[in-house]
């Protein structure tokens, strides 16, 4: 599969953008487990515009990681563009995407992010000046959501009482201004992260003749059969993890059909916290370890790779309090053997 020049190989698999979560730090430890490429945290437009500092560092970006996209958001279309072109001058991105999907009360409800799913038409004039400004320097691809709320049941002869999405005749208006790839997630804003991703009108989008372009399906995707699923049931190009990698970056290994051992996923965990540290220092802050620690504990908590072990509840609280990295990790080799077995290990 391809986004623009981009070769990602057959059914590629994506570690999705999150805000507070995709830093470089751990975008580099999915890429080395198998993500055939990551996203960066979304960056607001209207804060790379005025160059404000801490929205410029999330746009560094390593070779080591590539090919990586940065995604940006903003409500106004030539604020967009602009920051579209600092994007590529400070990180030369390989993809550059537009998130028309965050469905948070900060974005969503000032007009960006799947707050645009109410005005379509701006939404295209926004896609359509990036495309314009730097389209023929990097692909420029779109992340979004079925719609803004769950539409009523078509009741057209039959239809059978089938849901028309938004998102259904708006991919191709998104396709004509120019996109590389569209990555649907199978919500509504009004859903938030609640129930189930539907996965059908994702597949209705793909099976649509007259688009051309890769389509990305996004949405609960926590595990190698639900990843299988979604290639071959709903025909997609390619797929994006998000919240599936929360203290589990190793789910792009299994899903490669790579088995970690419990030693080895407890390995990876104490990498995420070290990059983490590695990545403040880098940037020059006071405190990097604490910041560091205080950035990563909570992913680390609520690793699946605890899951099952009796009266843990107290542990999660020391490793969400840990305030050095030398008292983090004697907590996870106080689980070590938990994890790993042994004379107190759990049976799973």
């Amino acid at each position: 599969m391809k986004i623009g020049p981009v070769d990602l190989g057959p059914r590629p698999v994506l570690l999705a953008p999150m805000e507070d979560v995709t830093d470089i730090g751990f975008r580099l430890l999915c890429r080395r487990m198998g993500a055939a490429m990551v996203y960066s945290e979304f960056v607001a437009a209207d804060a790379l515009v005025r160059l404000v500092n801490k929205s410029l560092q999330k746009l560094r970006v390593c070779d080591e990681e590539r090919p990586v996209a940065i995604q940006i958001y903003g409500k106004d279309p030539g604020a967009v563009a602009e920051a579209a072109e600092i994007v590529l001058e400070q990180a030369h991105p390989d993809v550059l995407d537009i998130n028309f999907g965050c469905p948070v009360k900060r974005v969503a409800g000032k007009g960006a992010g799947a707050g645009l799913l109410q005005d379509p038409d701006l939404m295209c004039r926004i896609t359509r000046a990036v495309v314009d400004r730097v389209g023929d320097r990097v692909p420029v691809t779109v992340k979004t959501r079925l719609d803004w709320t769950l539409p009523l049941p078509s009741r057209e002869e039959g239809s059978e009482g089938q849901r028309t999405f938004l998102i259904e005749s708006l991919a191709e208006r998104l396709q004509d201004q120019g996109i590389s790839a569209l990555t649907i997630h199978g919500r509504t804003r009004s859903q938030m992260y609640t129930g189930e991703a539907d996965w059908a009108p994702i597949g209705r989008v793909k099976a649509n003749p007259r688009i051309r372009i890769p389509i990305i399906g996004n949405g609960d995707i926590d595990s190698a059969g639900r990843c299988r699923e979604a290639f071959e049931r709903y025909g997609v190009d390619a797929v994006m993890i998000g919240r599936a990698t929360f203290g589990r970056p190793w789910i792009f290994a299994e899903i490669k059909g790579q088995t970690l051992t419990p030693d080895e996923q407890l390995d990876v965990l104490k990498q995420q916290a070290l990059a983490s540290i590695r990545l403040v220092d880098e940037q020059g802050k006071d405190n990097a370890e604490y910041r560091g620690i205080l950035h990563v504990r909570r992913h680390l908590a609520a690793s699946p790779l605890f899951k099952g072990i009796p009266n843990f509840r107290q542990t999660r609280i020391e490793m969400l309090r840990a305030e050095s990295l030398d008292a983090l990790f004697e907590i996870l080799e106080r689980c070590r053997p938990l994890v790993c077995g042994g004379d107190d290990a759990v049976n799973f």
